[in-house]
């Protein structure tokens, strides 16, 4: 029987190109491999294209041609539907015309002159081998809900682009739907599909009119490679416009992040920075574009440097904890009940960098972790030196993240750390902010009552600060509420948040949990809060956190107070 592969013909490609020059330089490069057919317009190249349609492997196209040029070739091409599959690689020396015949579909471009045959044959090889694998790139290459390109195919082009044609000085785009997902967890997937294609065709009416390539990057995200736009916030506009037609019934919001061309900077780094600046509008609805500029850049690079050296912060104890005093106030005069510990990094060349710079950074990457196991570790220490030093009891409360939760090694470093220092499982107060009660329940529900039946208490930090406390309350294992400063901060004139207060105390009362009001500033707070039932607060009124050093003087002022 003979093996049809033994006696299979070479595949025929058509070189398209009014030089007769090119045409013959490009058969030279390509008769080892392939059977060679020419043609010198785009006139006579169509006739050919549909002689041998079902066997044509490729079209080499110049893009300048008397009669018909490659323009008219490849759009005559992709409207009919027995060509529109064979893959086309354009041939120019115009460079700038190479980004347009991309978004005619395209699928690469060869500069003339041929210099290099080695990367002519390998181009045709992998876009016939790409064609004959199914993955057209007029069809395949295309996100099927917008039709804008995919992720990958757009990621290739842009890169080509940016090596090829960095005369075109492209901007990075970067457009997120607000909230995409509860939109189509309350109005169905097809409504969301109709807005994603909504959003696809008004990104292709902005490409029709200008330079520029786009993708939908993920569910909800696009991508666009185009050349400085004017007005950023027009355009945004624009989108806004189209999308708020949908549905008189749906609010859907966009936001938008810019980074403009600079030399030498990559694709790929231009759309994270652009990224990093769409997620900083997040929720913005009033300013929902950012232009990523020096600033954030700086601050990139200020981001970096605190990843890299946060180790080194903790062996040389840059990292120092802080401790801010708890008041019992329903004793009279309050006394000095426990402590928080708070995390600040002493930085010798940046000097005191405050938590909220670093804090979110290390939480989005993972190495809260680290922070928050060397804060146990220096906040047992402490309370066994002041147990020690002035023998007394004072409870220190200490921050259980998200990550810290789901970690299997957590409940035997804590018992660890508890018996290294000689200490009860109550002087370690464990604090769990109150979002992290909303995500794997069931999960930390296991851990929370593991801690409490080894003896630690569990504090509720920021109650009041999400949408789901008062559901939470009624099945999570708590001690403790730590109130939500922002309930504070007015209770002196807003009769509305005094008796929000109010009803909170009621429902801790109800429920055996004690009460830790944050954010005190003045004695007017106080007082309501202690004639409304609260049991202990912190703020700057008593203190604000101090160095272990500091902190002493408090305990000491304590001790002379019950000395009388």
């Amino acid at each position: 029987m003979i093996n049809s592969k033994q006696i299979q013909r070479p595949k025929l490609v058509l070189v398209v190109d009014d030089q007769e020059i090119n045409r013959d330089a490009l058969g030279v490069i390509l008769e080892d491999d392939y059977e060679i057919i020419c043609a010198s317009d785009g006139s006579e190249a169509l006739k050919e294209i549909q002689a041998h349609v079902d066997n044509l492997s490729i079209v080499l196209l110049d893009l300048m041609m008397p009669v018909m040029n490659g323009f008219e070739v490849l759009e005559r091409m992709a409207g009919d539907d027995r060509m529109k599959h064979i893959p086309v690689i354009v041939l120019t020396a115009d460079k700038s015309a190479e980004l347009r015949a991309l978004q005619m579909g395209a699928a690469d471009f060869i500069t003339k002159p041929f210099d290099v045959p080695e990367v002519i044959i390998a181009r045709v090889a992998r876009i016939i081998e790409l064609s004959e694998g199914r993955q057209l790139i007029s069809a395949a290459e295309h996100d099927p809900v917008t039709l804008l390109y995919s992720r990958n195919f757009f990621f290739e082009y842009a890169n080509r682009l940016h090596h090829y044609s960095p005369e075109l000085h492209l901007d990075a785009v970067v457009l997120d739907i607000e909230q995409f997902h509860t939109i189509n967890a309350v109005n169905g997937r097809d409504f969301g599909d109709d807005v994603l294609r909504v959003v696809g065709a008004e990104i292709r009416d902005f490409l029709s009119e200008t330079e520029g390539i786009a993708c939908r990057f993920e569910a909800d995200r696009f991508e666009i490679y185009c050349v400085p736009q004017p007005d950023y916030q027009a355009l945004l506009e624009r989108f806004q416009r189209r999308v708020g037609r949908i549905s008189p019934n749906v609010s859907i919001h966009l936001r938008m992040g810019v980074n403009p061309w600079q030399e030498g900077v990559e694709p790929v780094l231009m759309f994270d920075r652009a990224r990093a600046a769409s997620t900083m509008v997040r929720g913005n609805y009033q300013s929902p574009l950012m232009i990523y500029d020096e600033d954030m850049r700086m601050r990139e690079l200020r981001d970096r440097r605190f990843l890299n050296e946060l180790r080194s912060a903790i062996q040389t104890r840059q990292l120092r904890v802080f401790y801010q005093p708890k008041y019992d106030i329903q004793c009279d005069p309050p006394r000095l009940s426990s402590a928080e510990a708070l995390i600040r990094w002493q930085h010798p060349e940046l000097g005191m960098i405050s938590p909220g710079d670093f804090l979110p950074l290390f939480e989005g990457n993972g190495l809260i972790g680290v922070v928050d196991n060397y804060v146990w570790q220096v906040a047992a220490a402490q309370i066994a030196e002041w147990r020690k030093k002035y023998g007394v009891k004072l409870p220190v409360s200490v921050n259980l993240s998200r990550n810290d939760v789901f970690d299997p090694t957590l409940i035997d470093r804590l018992v660890r750390i508890i018996e290294d220092n000689g200490l009860d499982y109550s002087d370690m107060k464990m604090e769990v902010t109150e979002s992290a009660y909303t995500e794997k329940a069931n999960d930390l529900l296991q851990v929370v009552n593991r801690l409490r039946q080894l003896g630690f208490e569990i504090e509720m930090d920021d109650f009041g600060s999400g949408y789901s406390s008062l559901n939470m309350l009624s099945y999570m294992p708590i001690d403790v509420l730590k109130m939500d400063m922002k309930f504070v901060r007015n209770i002196e004139s807003s009769e509305t948040d005094l008796r929000l207060v109010k009803l909170i105390l009621d429902i801790a009362k109800y429920l055996k949990l004690r009460v830790v009001a944050e954010g005190v500033e003045t004695e007017g707070q106080l007082a309501l809060l202690k004639d409304s039932g609260c049991d202990l607060v912190q703020g700057f009124y008593f203190s604000r956190p101090l160095p272990p050093e500091s902190f002493e003087k408090l305990i000491e002022r304590e001790l002379e107070i019950e000395r009388g």
